[in-house]
């Protein structure tokens, strides 16, 4: 992923504008309260002076008490505005951090396929959870910095200041010395911050890969090679982590040295006027305390400065993912969508993946309240008009029509609404089986869930969940069986009630008896509705209004199942291979063995019906 490099003030200003400046009432009284509480610093730094001189060098007893109590006072006030201060950021640091991951979310779910493809799930994870996280943790480290150690240097530099400007400037002696090596190590920490977010989403994306594919794994005793892979992608990130922290850690490290400088000058210059009574022990105590309580703050002010690199290069990548252009959106002034039950057209449809040609000027018509079956081989472009028709892509010509309404001429949110989707996949959710039915909706009646069950044979086995339409239905619905998935999934599709349904291989994944009881809910689902449905088992098809045969993006055949068969086309040829004397050929030498009197066959064929055979069975 190529990343822009953005300045750190136009990094500063968007995290103001867009998540900061609304809680800035807040951040006001918390930055009031860390003020006060580096003040004390100054407090306890100037209490010093009459400590000594008045009370230890005098020895005036009627001040120890009032130096005592106004030391109590200044720990009862540090405490208390230190209290108040952390929890304040801490609720704007949360809730700040949340709308950045809303955000987010929002952005990445209405980017289309393209994107996703070009941006595994662990990646986006990384940005969402790890990147947000970081850059919460830094600014607010750069307030408290800003509020409590930056007022607070400025109070006890004061202080230093008014005991005697030449110590002061002699403590500070080395500063000018740390500005390059300074600037040199911020970019280096932005450098290794950069890979090692880079990393951390390569390492996120190869455990999701590995915890989604952990039956394959197993299967082909794979464990000893990712656990290496990922051995090797560890190693990188600590290496990587390992220099961001060298860089960060080398700030506060020049800071140390450079005080060191300054101490030690302080007490060549000054320690002759105390000594030839110039100055008193008092003010050198008062000035040696400032100066030495500077040092924490100025470490921490040092720090944030790595930090701030590291934040940068998180917020480089959030910014990148939240100005990532929308290729699919609601047109700006959309047109209605279709009223009752509509057509589907599509009209001269050209698509490509990047350089790989998909669809080549694909028509086809799939009638209102009719049930139209796509037959193909794999790659022949029939999932692409499912992905057409919802628009979770566009074609780079030609239209596509529902109703008369072009999709592109609608909104996308009304558009989706007038769909009903059953693929193989059967996607669950971990939440309750009632969730994962009405899907967060609040209108749906209990007479209208239950008719839902009763016709999807979702009743067939609820009761014998432990906890009824509460049970959890775990992870992708692994707690259910693939026949009780799918029968989840067309409930939720009735409930939706939408006029057309597209079904993808729906039953492909089924053994016989569930795939009888789904079927039986398919039909009671497709009924009075523009079905669409995609199937290589020809068997679920026979009774479709109208059979569309396709090749490599085209059309090449179309007509009902006797139609197909008496032409004798590539239909005819498919039905043959799956069908032997009336039976499904399952058996995979059978198979193999109708697929070589398949080739033989079509060497005497047009070249279309080759092509078919050798990509579906080949």
């Amino acid at each position: 992923m190529s990343t822009q490099t953005y300045t750190s003030g136009h990094l500063l200003r968007w995290l103001w504008g867009g998540y900061l400046k609304k809680h800035m009432g807040l951040l006001f009284i918390s930055v009031i309260f860390m003020a006060v509480e580096g003040a004390t610093l100054g407090a306890l730094a100037r209490l010093m002076e009459p400590m000594f001189d008045q009370v230890f060098v005098a020895g005036q007893r009627n001040m120890l008490l009032v130096v005592g109590l106004v030391l109590v006072g200044i720990f009862v006030l540090r405490a208390i505005s230190g209290v108040v201060q952390k929890v304040l950021l801490t609720r704007i640091a949360q809730r700040s951090a949340a709308d950045m991951r809303i955000d987010l979310l929002d952005r990445m779910m209405a980017q289309d396929g393209a994107f996703h493809q070009a941006h595994p799930p662990g990646f986006l994870i990384q940005r969402v959870q790890s990147d947000v996280n970081a850059v919460g943790d830094v600014w607010r480290a750069i307030i408290t910095g800003a509020g409590r150690d930056f007022i607070g240097l400025l109070v006890l530099l004061g202080v230093a200041i008014s005991i005697d400007p030449i110590w002061a400037l002699l403590a500070c002696i080395g500063i000018p010395v740390m500005v390059l090596p300074a600037a040199v190590a911020q970019r280096f920490v932005r450098r290794r911050a950069r890979e090692a977010r880079d990393l951390g989403a390569t390492l996120s994306t190869r455990l999701d890969e590995v915890f989604h594919g952990i039956v394959p794994i197993k299967l082909n005793a794979l464990e000893t090679y990712q656990a290496r892979q990922y051995r090797e992608i560890t190693d990188q990130f600590i290496r990587t982590e390992v220099r961001t922290a060298f860089g960060g850690a080398a700030i506060p490290g020049m800071i140390d040295i450079i005080s060191g400088i300054g101490f030690m000058a302080v007490i060549l210059y000054g320690g002759s006027e105390i000594i030839s009574g110039d100055k008193t022990i008092g003010q050198f105590m008062t000035f040696f305390t400032a100066m030495g309580f500077t040092f924490n703050p100025l470490r921490r002010l040092g720090a944030i400065s790595g930090l701030w690199q590291t934040a940068a290069a998180a917020l480089e990548r959030i910014k990148e993912l939240l100005d990532a252009p929308l290729r699919l959106s609601s047109p700006a002034d959309p047109k209605p969508a279709p009223s009752g039950t509509p057509d589907v057209v599509l009209e001269n449809v050209h698509l490509s993946y990047g350089d790989a040609p998909v669809l080549h000027g694909l028509t086809l018509t799939a009638k209102a309240g009719e049930t139209t079956a796509l037959v193909g081989a794999s790659g022949a472009g029939k999932s692409t008009i499912f992905n057409l028709l919802t628009r979770l892509i566009d074609p780079a010509s030609g239209t596509v029509r529902l109703g008369g309404v072009a999709t592109t001429e609608m909104a996308l949110p009304e558009l989706r609404k007038l769909f009903s989707v059953v693929t193989q996949e059967a996607l669950l959710f971990d939440e309750s089986l009632r969730e994962n039915i009405v899907l967060g909706r609040s209108d749906v009646t209990d007479a209208q869930l239950k008719a839902a069950l009763d016709a999807a044979h979702v009743t067939d086995f609820l009761d014998k969940l432990p906890n009824g339409l509460d049970t959890r239905v775990g992870p992708r619905g692994s707690a259910l069986s693939g026949g009780q998935r799918q029968r989840v999934v067309i409930a939720r599709a009735l409930l939706r009630d939408t006029p057309i349904l597209l079904l993808d291989e729906a039953t492909s994944a089924l053994d016989a008896q569930s795939e009888q009881v789904v079927q039986d809910a398919l039909d009671r689902l497709a009924a009075g509705r523009t079905t669409i449905v995609i199937a290589h088992r020809l068997s679920t098809i026979r009774g479709a209004d109208k059979i569309v045969v396709m090749d490599r993006g085209q059309v090449v055949d179309e007509g009902t199942h006797e139609d197909l068969l008496s032409r004798g086309g590539i239909y005819a040829n498919l039905y043959r291979l799956q069908f032997e004397d009336g039976k499904t050929v399952t058996d995979t030498a059978a198979l193999r063995a109708r697929d070589r009197s398949a080739r033989r066959y079509t060497e005497r064929k047009p070249n279309i019906l080759q092509r078919f055979t050798e990509r579906l069975f080949g």
